[in-house]
């Protein structure tokens, strides 16, 4: 087992961990956070594919998943700000 490998398991039990707090979670909040959880575990996911495969092409599909997640996080804190005033 590479060091890879031992990313991708660590990466895919923290996704598992935050599918679990999203369907759990008491608040819209702890939704959000742990969507962006997963959204991450999967980019760092991809990071490592590249690295193991090199096809250059997953670096662009990670620029993009990055862009939006932020985007939806912005939108996210939006919604949640709105909700808590």
């Amino acid at each position: 087992m590479t060091l890879i490998d031992l990313g991708l398991a660590v990466l895919a039990l923290s996704f598992a961990l935050g599918i679990v707090r999203a369907v759990r979670g008491p608040s819209v909040a702890d939704r959000a956070i742990a969507a962006d959880l997963c959204l991450y575990a999967i980019v760092g996911a991809i990071a490592l594919l590249t690295l193991r495969t090199t096809y250059r092409e997953f670096l662009d599909v990670i620029l993009i998943a990055t862009l939006l997640g932020f985007l939806a996080t912005i939108s996210l804190g939006a919604l949640v700000g709105r909700r808590d005033s």
